[in-house]
């Protein structure tokens, strides 16, 4: 499909209106600056997912969710959450931090575990993804930008006085089957009661998959969550959450174009994260504890022995947030992490880090809002990196104007440092580099965003942003013969090896222009739209050849969209890539210079939408398509279930 249709597709999609009571285009945002700010008071471009979209699109994981976001490139390895690579604005999929209520999620082994997000969908409240540098308050890892998933019982507002606290019960979940053996379930509950209030819920994703060169795609995909918010007092309160999540899945060429890679891998995850809370008049503190723990097992054919890794992350996080004058926010805080990792493969490591930041959030003359922010990262054993960061936005009636500027940084993880270090021989493939750097660049942005809003029923918002970063020692894998290998203790002198080296210099300039829409057609016709187009150039200044750092897209346009009219509703998520070609002989593979995928799903409601029945077919047109050289995705895939929702 032509990109010229397409466009002409989204534009008429957008003179129809859209979903306008249901849909807030400038929400309240906490990610930018960690007090809660209009999104466009925020000199920020942000988009915001709310929770109760996983039930009403086609999707089945919460990277299949972050797919369809304007800018958000998802390089998928395998379907409905087996495993994907999550990219903002050019960057390497290490580049984008995730966090889950305030607590960072990244894993210290790998960033292709970053997309495994221990949530259920039916606890999410909302997803904030900040677009552009975010490392002055969040550190290693935000250079991209920051996909933030907020829970509902952790956003839940409970006054410590039982009567002001409405009662609330809602329940929901959905069912469905389809071709390849596909069963997959999801049911959530959210409870408030007086000061307490708990949720839950369950998510399964199973298929005995489609047949691939070696192996069936199969996955086995699960997760379970618990939380509870509980006010202590008027001016106290407590959250808590505890998460497992575990993913079993066919893992062929997901990190090789080897002919003999048939893997398999499993991957299981605990979460656990408390939070007190204290807040009167314009003083507000908290304190928040995390715990993650993942164990990996992956296996490369039958024939080989498993790699089998186990990381920890402990982290503590205190912030303060401060109202000095009326137009004068102060944030202070200091984090903790400690990162571990216990190996096969990689062997055992563990690095301990301390960053204090401090933020200010001006509002001047009503309009103006300027923020500055500067954190300092210390890391043991490797130095001190400090990261200043300055956002400016100026609104007067439908009008944003914003520009922001800052430092990021990127440290290597454990598998870049150690990977293949801990085994007896080694005949080839990516050895890891303990010398590395930090990765570094500076970020600069400007853009603006139109409000439109002819009534309460009509809604649109249109912004565009122009941005550019200038990147050095950015890491990736380079082929290296044996003899200029700078360790050589377990290598075989006749094998090449990929060595994680600071390689490169990279600038990247790009535009986004993302378009929301949210109208009532009539009393019973109504639309939502979400739409993004991203044009990217990078500019290697380096002359190694490197594959991460080319692999995103050069030209990206993704949507959503909700049509309702009565009990009946159509629901769509399409998008279009343009990318670098590449190919592999050896297992016949390649990566195509573009493609246009699109997702369609139609249901029917009773019993005022409590209860409907739906058919949903991803990759309706039956595209051929891979976002990893060698990792085939499914061609159409039909299905059709059962969705509920009950509301007290």
């Amino acid at each position: 499909m032509k990109v010229h249709y397409l466009g002409t597709a989204l534009l008429s999609l957008i003179a129809g209106g859209a979903l306008g009571q249901e849909i807030s285009l400038d929400p309240v945002t906490v990610t930018s600056s960690l007090v809660e700010k209009r999104a466009s008071q925020t000199g920020r471009n942000i988009a915001v997912i709310k929770g109760e979209y996983f039930q009403q699109l086609p999707v089945h994981s919460i990277d299949d969710l972050l797919r369809y976001v304007p800018g958000v490139e998802i390089q998928a390895r395998g379907p409905q959450g087996s495993q994907s690579d999550i990219v903002l604005r050019g960057g390497t999929f290490q580049q984008v931090l995730v966090i889950l209520d305030g607590l960072r999620l990244n894993d210290p082994n790998t960033g292709h575990f970053n997309s495994y997000i221990p949530i259920s969908p039916a606890e999410i409240d909302r997803i904030e993804v900040l677009k552009g540098a975010s490392s002055a308050l969040y550190g290693s890892d935000a250079v991209g930008g920051v996909i933030h998933v907020i829970s509902r019982t952790f956003a839940a507002r409970l006054a410590g006085n039982a009567e002001d606290n409405p009662k609330k019960t809602q329940v929901n979940g959905g069912i469905s089957t389809g071709e390849y053996g596909l069963f997959n379930a999801n049911i959530g509950a959210f409870v408030q009661r007086n000061r307490l209030a708990v949720s839950g819920g369950f998510l399964s994703n199973n298929a005995s998959g489609v047949r691939q060169r070696g192996i069936k795609g199969y996955f086995h995909n699960n997760t379970a969550s618990l939380s509870l918010s509980y006010a202590i007092s008027p001016n106290w309160n407590l959250a808590v959450r505890s998460a497992y999540d575990h993913r079993d899945f066919a893992a062929q060429n997901f990190y090789t174009v080897l002919k003999s890679d048939t893997a398999s891998e499993k991957v299981k995850m605990s979460w656990n994260q408390v939070r007190l809370s204290y807040q009167k008049n314009k003083t507000a503190f908290s304190i928040d504890g995390g715990f993650k723990s993942v164990q990996d097992t992956y296996l490369f054919n039958p024939h080989s022995i498993a790699n089998s890794s186990k990381s920890r992350l402990w982290q503590g996080l205190a912030i303060l947030q401060q109202g000095i004058t009326q137009g004068t926010n102060l944030i202070a805080g200091v984090n903790f992490q400690q990162r571990n990792i216990e190996s096969n493969d990689r062997g055992n490591h563990t690095l301990n880090q301390l960053a204090p930041f401090v933020s200010v959030v001006q509002n001047i003359g009503g309009h103006f809002t300027v923020t500055p922010s500067v954190r300092m990262d210390w890391r043991e054993n490797i130095g001190t990196e400090v990261s200043p960061q300055i956002n400016l936005s100026y609104k007067k009636s439908g009008w944003q104007l914003r520009a922001s500027a800052g430092k990021t940084i990127r440290d290597a993880d454990f598998t870049e440092r150690f990977n293949n270090y801990a085994k007896t021989l080694v005949t080839g493939g990516s050895v890891g580099n303990p010398d590395l750097k930090a990765e570094r660049s500076f970020s600069y942005e400007a853009g603006a965003d139109w409000f439109l809003t002819g009534n309460a029923n009509s809604q649109l918002k249109v912004s565009g942003t122009f941005f550019q970063r200038r990147q050095k020692d950015l890491i990736d894998y380079v082929t290296t013969p044996y003899a200029q290998m700078p360790r050589k203790e377990n290598l075989s002198p006749t094998g090449t090896f990929g060595l994680a080296l600071n390689i490169a210099e990279v600038n990247t300039t790009g535009f986004e222009l993302d378009i929301q829409s949210a109208s009532a057609i009539s009393d019973n016709q109504k639309l939502l739209l979400n739409a993004g187009l991203t044009w990217l150039d990078s500019d290697n200044k380096s002359n190694i050849q490197s594959f991460y750092l080319s692999s995103h897209a050069r030209f990206l346009t993704n949507f959503s969209a909700i049509y309702q009219i009565g009990a009946f509703s159509v629901s769509l998520n399409g998008l279009y890539k343009k990318r670098a070609e590449r190919e592999a002989s050896a297992i016949e593979a390649s990566i195509s210079k573009n493609y246009f995928i699109l997702n369609a799903r139609a249901e029917y409601s009773f019993l005022k939408r409590q209860l409907g029945v739906f058919i949903q077919a991803d990759n309706t047109f039956d595209r051929e398509y891979s976002d990893i050289l060698g990792s085939v995705m499914p061609g159409r895939w039909v299905m059709g279930g059962v969705r509920f929702n009950f509301t007290k």
